[in-house]
């Protein structure tokens, strides 16, 4: 029940009257978007909790000793349990240059058991066209900690095999936007809708005439000026208009795992009638030993007694008037009782007879 009345608490504040928002908090100018980034490493300096001698990893480590000028003999495959292979990430940002640093985050690959202590050898970052944007390299910072006793037993804490390190990599090549090319930029809206765009297109034009034009639900295009200076300082002003969005569609989501329902403040219902009642069916056993009498030659038996209980609960019934709203619905299913298992049942069973007008989202 307590996790069904924090949904309807969230139902409640998204209930909120709309309100003004900044045109940079709808969605983003296209192309000025960070790019990711990812690389196979390796991390040494392990207390021994590395991967030891698995053959990726000693390829790996083949490879950055030979950089270095240290050729390991064929067919000596070394024991590193002070070292392990790790998959490196990172998010580039927007109009990141060339020398600027950003942060990494390190996973390990194979059988590692911890990464404290390690420290990540240069490792080349590459993006989605496979060209090289960025080196790692450093000492990794990690949350968790993980310990093994001689008997087996086993603690972890948090996760041991992630380690992150801050402005690990240094940027090497920067990503073209498009900011500072051709005649039109174009602002992308974070969720689909035509009213919002054209709101959104309304509210530009009203500070800058002739500037936008809605192309679809999504984009709205800006004639700006080629002068970067200029342009930049228009998107900058643009981004600062208040605009009302669109109301959001009449939406229900479902939390199977968690049993969470939370419902906007857009949803309706046609008229409709709910039953909810409750049957509950109690069998108990209560087997009974049964000693044969004196020089019967009898066995000792088990003799099995059930009692069957049947209990239902009076149904009551809850009438939706047309276009029910949000309070009347959640005070009605109250009055019903209604937890979070049967408030699915409702919903679905409203949905299927066509009273419910709202999408229903299962996670």
């Amino acid at each position: 029940m307590i996790r069904f009345l924090l949904g309807l608490f969230a139902a409640v504040a998204i209930a909120a009257p709309a309100h003004a928002e900044r045109v940079r908090d709808l969605g983003q100018f296209q192309g000025v978007r960070s790019n990711q980034l990812t690389g196979y490493g390796v991390v040494v300096g392990l207390a021994g909790t590395g991967d030891d001698n698995l053959e990726y990893l000693t390829q790996a480590m083949k490879g950055a000793t030979a950089r270095m000028g240290l050729q390991l003999p064929p067919g000596v495959s070394p024991g590193l349990k002070n070292a392990a292979a790790v998959i490196v990430t990172a998010d580039l940002p927007a109009f990141a240059k060339p020398g600027q640093r950003i942060d990494v985050t390190v996973s390990t690959l194979g059988k590692a058991k911890s990464l404290r202590g390690g420290s990540l050898v240069v490792t080349p970052l590459i993006g989605a066209d496979g060209q090289i944007y960025a080196m790692a390299q450093g000492n990794l910072a990690v949350g968790g900690l993980g310990v093994s006793g001689k008997d087996g037993s086993k603690l972890t804490v948090n996760v041991p095999t992630v380690g992150r390190i801050a402005d690990g990599a240094s940027v090497e090549r920067a990503v073209a936007t498009g900011f500072d090319t051709g005649d039109t930029v174009r602002y992308n809206l974070a969720a689909p809708d035509f009213l919002t765009a054209n709101r959104v297109r309304d509210a530009i034009n009203a500070m800058l005439p002739g500037t936008a034009s809605v192309e679809d639900a999504v984009t709205i295009a800006l004639r700006l000026p080629a002068d970067t200076d200029t342009r930049s300082g228009l998107m900058a002003a643009i981004e600062m208009i208040e605009v009302t969005p669109a109301e959001t569609p009449a939406k229900v989501i479902v939390n199977s795992r968690t049993g969470t329902v939370v419902i906007n403040s857009a949803v309706r219902l046609s008229p409709a009638a709910i039953s909810h009642g409750k049957l509950t069916v109690r069998i108990d056993e209560s087997p009974r030993v049964v000693q044969p009498g004196p020089f019967s030659r009898g066995e000792t038996a088990v003799e099995q007694s059930s009692q069957i209980d049947l209990e239902e609960e009076r149904a009551t019934v809850a009438n939706f008037q047309p276009g029910a709203s949000l309070a009347e619905i959640v005070d009605a299913l109250n009055r019903l009782g209604v937890g979070p298992s049967d408030l699915v049942a409702i919903l679905e069973g409203l949905k299927q007879a066509g009273a419910l007008k709202a999408e229903m989202v299962i996670l």
